[in-house]
């Protein structure tokens, strides 16, 4: 579905500046029409990117998308029209450029009308059957319910296996085989079979599945299903061999690290130039709030890469006795917030100051949140596989911070984990490019945490 919109997306960003610039395309293709309309299409699908409108998951009606397509091309709107002024490209004049966003708004609007709410194409969802209806099964059954969450699946039902511990499903969604698993599967047009048995040693059918398998159908272990659906690791189904043998979970080499610490470093400088007017409006804005006497910044130690302890500094968000009882979790609407630290923590301001981390190498730009040694004694304790967050840099932002809501509880912090560590196991330069860049839509939607 997302390589169809992307490629569908990509048309359209075509069409629309060909429309917008017609006359030009009659003539002689020249370097700086086809340069031109590469831009365009390039700014566009970079706009569209940063604003989510290519998650998986996206969980807006239909006016929220409308909403981010105008965002989206008001955007490239701008940018294509001050790169057009600053170079004196014709074919980037104001009123071809407005011509083209708003063809491309029109279009891809009604392109997603069509392609969610009708089905046109036929782009029907995969029918899934699991195997298994204790408690690893549960997990589909009561973390994937919402139609958000099966948007690429059709949940024919949950075959009881002998190695359940307890039958959790409800019985309405219990499929109880009279033929053999092959036929079932043959007849119902099952597309995937997920194995989500409690204990398999003894309990599999293993000639049917390899009977299955061998006819084109997807066999796929729980754990792996999570992830390609979710974007999580389940880590409370974890076992040791299913990380030993996973695919992913790459060490950085001696080249990755040198060239994560210059884009660290380069994108940190570039970062400072454009919001250091933010940075001290918000200085400001502490002052006056709580006095000239009033410390700006918020010094903390947090555990990062390795284990090691660093001091993360931050603009100072709470009052000024915040933790006078010692450290506590930060709150959804804590009260020792200030009102200038709410507007600031909304989005993101208060962030600003770890670029100064960045730049010492204690933090990068793309990793899991660092946090607290008081705090992660206890996690490590209390939550599997914890400690795994530690194998890579922290970041200023991360796949968690996309995917997961404000988290002020230890449940918040494993659901945090899940996807932290689906981060270390896939993460690449690519990875980290999107993650910054779905961050703008965090900012610009004022999720910030």
């Amino acid at each position: 579905m997302l390589r169809l919109l992307l490629l569908g997306d990509i048309g359209l960003f075509f069409i629309a500046f060909f429309l917008s610039n017609v006359d030009s395309f009659s003539e002689t293709l020249t370097i700086e029409i086809i340069t031109s309309t590469v831009l365009f299409v390039f700014i566009m699908q970079l706009s569209f990117l940063g604003l989510g409108l290519y998650k998986s998951k996206i969980r807006e009606k239909l006016w929220g998308i409308l909403r981010r397509l105008l965002i989206a091309s008001a955007i490239s709107y701008i940018l294509l029209t001050i790169f057009g002024q600053l170079t004196g490209n014709p074919y980037l004049h104001t009123d071809f450029v407005l011509t083209a966003c708003f063809i491309s708004f029109i279009s891809t609007a009604i392109f997603r009308l069509l392609l969610f709410k009708f089905n046109v194409l036929g782009f029907a969802k995969r029918n899934i059957l699991v195997l298994g209806s204790g408690q690893r099964a549960l997990v589909i059954e009561t973390r994937m319910r919402r139609e958000v969450d099966r948007q690429g699946y059709n949940l024919i039902g949950f075959v009881p296996m002998g190695g359940d511990i307890n039958k959790e499903i409800a019985e309405e969604h219990i499929v109880i085989l009279s033929t053999s698993l092959v036929q079932f599967v043959l007849q119902n047009q099952i597309h995937e079979i997920v194995v989500a048995t409690d204990e398999r040693r003894g309990t599999l059918p293993i000639d049917e599945l390899f009977a299955c398998k061998i006819r084109g159908v997807s066999v796929t272990e729980i754990l792996d299903f999570i992830e390609n659906e979710t974007g999580q690791i389940a880590v409370n189904l974890i076992y040791p061999s299913w990380v030993i043998y996973s695919q992913g979970f790459t060490s950085s080499n001696d080249l990755r690290a040198t060239f994560d610490r210059l884009f660290n470093s380069g994108l940190a400088i570039v970062l400072f130039i454009l919001t250091w007017p933010f940075m001290l409006l918000a200085a400001f804005a502490i002052k006056i709030e709580d006095g000239i006497d009033a410390p700006i910044l918020y010094w903390q130690e947090r555990i990062g890469f390795n284990g090691k302890v660093f001091k993360i500094v931050k603009f100072r968000s709470m009052t000024l006795d915040a933790e006078c009882d010692g450290a506590k979790w930060a709150e959804e609407n804590d009260t020792r917030v200030t009102k200038v630290g709410r507007f600031i923590r909304k989005y993101r301001l208060d962030e600003l100051p770890q670029i100064y981390n960045i730049l010492t190498a204690d933090m990068g730009f793309v990793g899991p949140r660092p946090e607290r040694p008081e705090f992660v004694d206890r996690l490590k304790v209390n939550i599997p596989y914890y400690s795994a967050r530690h194998t890579v840099k922290s970041g200023l932002t991360g796949w968690a911070q996309l995917k997961y809501a404000y988290g002020a509880t230890e449940e918040d912090a494993m659901e945090k984990l899940k996807y932290d560590l689906y981060y270390i196991k896939h993460r690449s330069f690519m990875m980290d490019l999107l993650i910054l860049i779905q961050t703008a839509e965090v900012v610009l939607f004022g999720r910030g945490r």
